[in-house]
């Protein structure tokens, strides 16, 4: 069975995100008020294997050992198996 992927990974609260502030401040000098910006870089891709939590535990191991630095970043993980009745 073939599963589609998702990680999104942030920074977490309290930790300084340049990007966001420079998006803050620019959007500031184009009129628009906005507040506590975020920025979320997504990665996705796909994994064959029969059992979903097994997939889980493999991109938990991938995002702390290599996706993702867990003393700084968040991290979400989506695991949706393709549905092959679709003919995807």
């Amino acid at each position: 069975m073939l599963f589609d992927i998702e990680v999104k990974i942030s920074l977490k609260s309290g930790m300084l995100n340049p990007e966001a502030t420079t998006i803050e401040r620019s959007l500031d000098l184009l009129g628009y008020e906005v507040k506590n910006v975020k920025t979320v870089e997504t990665i996705k891709f796909q994994m064959e294997g029969e059992d979903r939590e097994v997939i889980r535990e493999n991109v938990v191991d991938m995002c702390e050992r290599l996706l993702c630095n867990p003393v700084i970043h968040d991290y979400k993980i989506n695991v949706i198996p393709q549905n092959m009745a679709c003919g995807k």
